[in-house]
C-alpha cells in the first residue's frame, strides 16, 4: 500500500478539492499519512493570492522533498497554473496540473482510467467537482471555478480560468453524498460563487432551491458572493423560511468609490449600501438573529491616498457596520493592471492601515456578538474537545462554547446566548 499525504494552501475551495483527491486516492487502496511523514507521493495543492502565499508554495515543496528525497511530488493549484515551469524546476517535482487539468491528477499519478467525475453525469471537461469531508459538522461543496470579471489588482481569471459550473442535477447529487456522511451544514463555494449557471444555463437562484429540498441536510450558507449577483429576488426566496441562514460574506474591496473604479469592481459604495439594507430589512427580524455580514476589504490599493483610505474606514464605520472584516494588505501581482501603477502604496502605510482595519473589525465583531445576548439561537456543536470545552457557530456565524459534551457533537442545539 503506498503511502500519500496532503498539503493545501490558500481557500476553502483549495480545501474541498484536496478532500476530493484524498477519497480518490483511498479509493485507489492509498493509504494517507500526514504531510511530515515519509510518504511515497506528495500533493501541494497551491495558492497564489499573494506574493507571500507564492513563496510559501514553493517552500513546503522544498520542505517535502528534504523530508522524503526518494517521493514523488505532485503539484496542482493556481500557483501551478501561472507558474508551471518555475514549479517544474524545483528538486522533486514530478507532476504539475493546472487549472484545467485537475481531473487527470488521480488518473495520471496512478496509471488507472478511472473517471471520478462521471458518477455525476455530463460534466463539463475542465470542471473538477469537489467537496470536503472527514468532518462531522459542514462542507464545502464547490458549485462554480473561474472568473470573468478580470478586476485590475487580481490574477484569480488567470489561474482558475473563465467561470463555469457543472449542472444543478451534479451540485444535488454531491450534496446526497454528503448528507448520507451524517454532515448537517453545507457552504457552497466557488470563485465567483453567484456567477453559477454560465456554463449549463442555469441560474443560482435554481440552484439554491435545489438544494433547499435535499433531505438531511439543515444548514446552508452561501461563501463568498459578489454584491451585483446578491439579488433582491435570492434575498426574498431565502427570507421566506428555508434552511440558508442568515450570513453572508460580501467582498467590498474599498468603501471609496474613486478606488472602486480603478479596482474595476462593478458597484459603487450607493449600491453596496443598498444592498447590506434591503437585506437587513428582509432579515433582521424581532427575536431572530441578526444577520452577519462578513466584508472583504484591501488596504493600499495603488493611488490610495489617506483621504481616500478615510473613505473606506467611515464607510465601514458609520454607514454599512459589518459584523467582521476580512482584511488583506494589497499584494502586486504581475500581469495585473495595477502592479502596472507609480503610485505604490509603501509597505508601512499598507500595514498600519491593516491595524486600524483589525482594530475596527474587533470592534464591531464584538458589538454584534453583544447585541444578541439573550437571544435563543441554535448551534451547531463540532466533535473537538478543546482542554474540555467544544464550540459552535449560530445561524448567523456567533461562535459559542461550552462545556465537552461528546453526545452533541454534530448535532443542532437550541440555546440562550
Amino acid at each position: 500500500m503506498k503511502k500519500i499525504a496532503f498539503i493545501t494552501l490558500g481557500c476553502k475551495l483549495n480545501y474541498a478539492e484536496t478532500s476530493t483527491y484524498e477519497r480518490a486516492f483511498i479509493r485507489e487502496g492509498f493509504e494517507v499519512v500526514p504531510w511530515n511523514a515519509r510518504a511515497d507521493i506528495y500533493l501541494v495543492n497551491t495558492c497564489t493570492v499573494t506574493e507571500h502565499s507564492d513563496k510559501k508554495c514553493r517552500n513546503i515543496i522544498r520542505k517535502v522533498h528534504r523530508v522524503n528525497p526518494d517521493a514523488e511530488i505532485v503539484v496542482t493549484g493556481c500557483y501551478a497554473q501561472l507558474a508551471r515551469e518555475q514549479i517544474r524546476k524545483i528538486e522533486g517535482v514530478s507532476h504539475v496540473f493546472g487549472a484545467e487539468e485537475k481531473s487527470d491528477v488521480v488518473r495520471t499519478v496512478t496509471g488507472h482510467s478511472r473517471d471520478n467525475n462521471r458518477q455525476y453525469g455530463a460534466v463539463p471537461g475542465n470542471f473538477f467537482p469537489a467537496y470536503s469531508s472527514g468532518e462531522r459538522t459542514r462542507s464545502f461543496l464547490k458549485v462554480q471555478d473561474g472568473c470573468d470579471y478580470f478586476c485590475s489588482y487580481c490574477t484569480v481569471p488567470f489561474a482558475r480560468g473563465r467561470s463555469r459550473n457543472i449542472p444543478i442535477s451534479a451540485v444535488v447529487a454531491q450534496a446526497n453524498e454528503i448528507a448520507a456522511e451524517g454532515i448537517r451544514e453545507i457552504v457552497l463555494t466557488g470563485v465567483n460563487t453567484g456567477d453559477f449557471g454560465k456554463t449549463t444555463g442555469e441560474s443560482f437562484l435554481d440552484l439554491l432551491k435545489a438544494l433547499d429540498k435535499v433531505e438531511g441536510i439543515e444548514r446552508y450558507r452561501i461563501s463568498s458572493i459578489e454584491p451585483n449577483l446578491l439579488t433582491e429576488e435570492i434575498v426574498d426566496w431565502i427570507a421566506s423560511g428555508t434552511r440558508f441562514l442568515p450570513h453572508f460574506h460580501i467582498p467590498l474591496q474599498s468603501g471609496s468609490d474613486t478606488v472602486l473604479r480603478e479596482m474595476g469592481r462593478r458597484y459603487d459604495t450607493v449600491a453596496f449600501e443598498a444592498k447590506i439594507n434591503y437585506i437587513r430589512r428582509k432579515m433582521d427580524l424581532p427575536g431572530k438573529p441578526k444577520v452577519f455580514f462578513g466584508i472583504d476589504v484591501i488596504a493600499g490599493f495603488p493611488g490610495e491616498t489617506d483621504g481616500l483610505f478615510a473613505e473606506t474606514y467611515d464607510f465601514l464605520k458609520n454607514r454599512i457596520r459589518p459584523a467582521f472584516i476580512h482584511v488583506f494588505p494589497y499584494s502586486r501581482r504581475a500581469g495585473t493592471k495595477a502592479a502596472e501603477r507609480k503610485d505604490q502604496v509603501r509597505d508601512s502605510v499598507k500595514t498600519e492601515r491593516v491595524r486600524l482595519l483589525e482594530d475596527l473589525s474587533e470592534s464591531l465583531h464584538r458589538e454584534f456578538a453583544e447585541s444578541q445576548k439573550g437571544l435563543r439561537c441554535k448551534v451547531l456543536f463540532e466533535s473537538t474537545d478543546r482542554s474540555g470545552t467544544m464550540s459552535g457557530y449560530t445561524e448567523n456565524y456567533i461562535r459559542v462554547e461550552r462545556p465537552f459534551d461528546e453526545s452533541l457533537s454534530g448535532k443542532i442545539c437550541e440555546i440562550v446566548l
